[in-house]
């Protein structure tokens, strides 16, 4: 993959004395708190401020359960999919398939994002389902069926008491949709921010709604564990002066 900008520009040099920065993070809550402890051993403060709320809505379960196999580009749609039965599901990528191989599908793991996962789809055949939000970053060359909306939610208090200070606010961005809300809602923030976005994708998203940051790195992998490193480059840079 072609490095970004973002990916390839130097980052400004810190100072031994830089304020530690704290983590926000804007996932839904139950995703945010997962991954703050998985990053507890970095020592951070954090502020979890979800600008999305996962919404179940009606859909079709008999024929979930029909299907021959289910393409999974969210976590949030393993639910809807009912028992897995040892069906095959394809999945985007460690944290979607694993909740697949919990309710008992036949897992394939694609490398996290929906691009990487396209050569995984070439000649399924008929029976396959995409089980979705309503809000999608690609369209998959599978039959797709809505399951959640990803309502958007405004910043709560400690979020925008954290954005009004000086001292600098770690951004993880797991998605474009989540990155440009994200963007339309830190404007005015006094805090210095810095970005990482999960993929180029998001990275683009937040530019597209006019978000600022004043250290940004893209993450390496376009999932958690890509989100977790590109957190540990900027930490070590801010150590190494």
């Amino acid at each position: 993959m072609k490095p970004s900008p973002a990916m390839s520009s130097p980052m400004p040099p810190a100072s031994p004395t830089d304020p530690v920065p704290t983590l926000l993070l804007t996932r839904p809550d139950g995703a945010s708190r997962r991954f703050a402890t998985g990053v507890a051993d970095l020592g951070l403060a954090v502020v979890i401020a979800p600008v999305l709320r996962i919404v179940a809505v009606e859909h079709d379960a008999a024929r979930l359960a029909a299907a021959r196999g289910l393409v999974f580009t969210s976590v949030h749609a393993v639910p809807a999919a009912g028992a897995g039965r040892g069906r095959p599901a394809i999945c985007v990528g460690p944290a979607t398939a694993a909740a697949a191989r919990a309710a008992g599908f036949d897992v394939t793991e694609g490398p996290g994002d929906a691009a990487g996962m396209m050569p995984l789809l070439a000649g399924l055949g008929a029976g396959w389902l995409h089980p979705h939000g309503t809000h999608l970053a690609r369209v998959l060359p599978v039959p797709g069926m809505v399951v959640y909306d990803q309502a958007p939610q405004v910043l709560n208090n400690a979020a925008r008491d954290l954005l009004a200070g000086t001292a600098p606010v770690l951004l993880p961005l797991f998605s474009p949709r989540s990155a440009a809300l994200v963007a339309e809602q830190v404007r005015d923030a006094q805090a210095p921010l810095w970005l990482v976005p999960i993929s180029p994708a998001a990275d683009a998203a937040w530019d597209g709604a006019g978000g600022r940051a004043s250290r940004r790195l893209v993450a390496p992998r376009p999932y958690a564990g890509g989100i977790v490193a590109a957190i540990e480059t900027l930490l070590n840079a801010k150590q190494s002066i």
